[in-house]
């Protein structure tokens, strides 16, 4: 039978000659030492680029899932990197921990979340890989080893994210805080206002970000706050709703700017206003059940504002078929190695494009913006770059591959598309 794998927009396939699920530890090294490479690691789907794309071996690590142990004193917990993010939300939240920050999208395998830089939104909120405390890693030669803040902090920074590339990680502990309430307010100003108020408006919330829909000139704002009111029900969401109404919009006024953008102004006023209590697992999540392929860029917090009116002028100049909204967040700096975050408060600005239709001539027109201001792309989403491109972005490039080399010096985790990132000759 023939073995296939696709992600979750569709863009990307695969035909691996083998798909396997190691049901423990031991199993999971023999397939490491013997398994025909390239071996890929399968999480959830969701990234855009090729990660998971291999001729060889696909991995499923679904097994190496669920809560391990938890600290209730140090609020740490150690879980498998297969577990869904969803679903280790719920279990930290009954024992009265976490997430300091999440993502929109919970349906993510945690590990997966880690190997790409998966973030939320916060200027004073890192992404995922910022509470690692310590990870368990089956290296290429199928040796188990383990990477820790306490014992050997500068290999842990260099692994994470890793793209999957230094080795199959199994097993992971992260620093939490105590479960906590979030108030999310949500509602609409012009464009020109949030970007005359961009570095204000992203930074006096605990979590803050916006969508712009191409052509409305009207911003969408979200500011979540802690809170200590009582929880009430969240509201429905009205994501799919709001993205049938844009794709309408744009098939019976894309002829004329003029009338899409009074159409909008109108539609979009009549989103209702958001302001609810609830528990922080409840707040973070929306469901996407409209696919779409995505570009999602890392710029300097202060290029932020410049980079998104560059983005829109050139969407509504030239790509009047896109009606998907533009999304901005911010996130603190870090310092993992391979990290878009590394050592420079963020703007991230993502695109997106319907799934079923090429992305290629409007993501490829909006890179060289991206790149102009510094960018630096999400590890999960679609771009262009190279190791050269990269190795210029990333200070301390070199010594991320140094460890890599050291973890996997066959390149057992090498496909083609990682060797091209990494600049690895297979």
């Amino acid at each position: 039978m023939t073995v296939r794998w696709q992600n979750w927009s569709g863009y990307h396939s695969s035909t691996p000659r083998t798909r396997v699920e190691p049901t423990d530890l031991g199993e999971l090294c023999d397939v490491v030492r013997t398994a025909s490479a390239p071996l890929r690691i399968l999480g959830t789907g969701h990234s855009f680029t090729p990660l998971v794309k291999s001729d060889g071996t696909i991995v499923s690590l679904d097994k190496f899932s669920g809560m391990r142990n938890h600290d209730a004193d140090a609020l740490t917990v150690t879980a498998g990197a297969g577990t869904k993010l969803g679903e280790l939300a719920m279990a930290m939240h009954k024992i009265g921990q976490a997430f300091p920050n999440m993502g929109d999208i919970d349906k993510q395998a945690f590990g997966g979340a880690l190997a790409t830089a998966t973030h939320g939104s916060g200027a004073t909120l890192g992404a995922y890989h910022t509470q690692l405390e310590a990870i368990e890693i089956v290296d290429g030669r199928g040796k188990v080893r383990e990477f820790s803040r306490k014992k050997n902090v500068d290999d842990l920074l260099a692994v994470i994210p890793g793209l999957g590339a230094f080795g199959a990680v199994t097993e992971v502990t992260f620093r939490n805080v105590a479960s906590y309430r979030l108030r999310r307010r949500r509602w609409t100003l012009s464009i020109e206002e949030m970007l005359d108020q961009f570095n204000t408006m992203m930074t006096s919330h605990r979590s803050a970000e916006f969508y712009y829909a191409p052509f409305s000139r009207t911003a969408l704002f979200v500011a979540s706050d802690l809170s200590d009111e009582v929880a009430v029900t969240r509201p429905p969401d009205e994501d799919d709703e709001t993205m049938a109404m844009l794709a309408r919009v744009q098939r019976l006024t894309g002829w004329a700017p003029w009338l899409r953008k009074t159409v909008l102004k109108t539609a979009l006023a009549g989103i209702s206003r958001e302001d609810y209590v609830a528990d922080w697992l409840t707040v973070y999540p929306s469901e996407r059940n409209i696919r779409f392929n995505e570009m999602e860029y890392h710029v300097p917090i202060e290029e932020g504002a410049s980079t998104v009116a560059e983005v829109i002028a050139l969407m509504e100049a030239r790509f009047s078929d896109v009606y998907f909204p533009i999304e901005v967040r911010v996130v603190a700096p870090d310092e993992a190695l391979l990290s878009p975050f590394y050592r420079r408060q963020t703007a991230s600005i993502a695109i997106h494009h319907q799934a079923g239709s090429d992305p290629s001539p409007y993501f490829n027109a909006m890179e060289p913006i991206f790149r102009k201001h510094g960018g630096r792309p999400h590890w999960g989403k679609m771009h262009n770059l190279t190791a050269s491109h990269l190795q210029a972005s990333y200070p301390r490039f070199l010594e991320a591959m140094s460890v890599r080399r050291d973890i996997d010096p066959q390149n057992r985790f090498v496909s083609p598309y990682i060797a091209t990132l990494f600049g690895i000759d297979l």
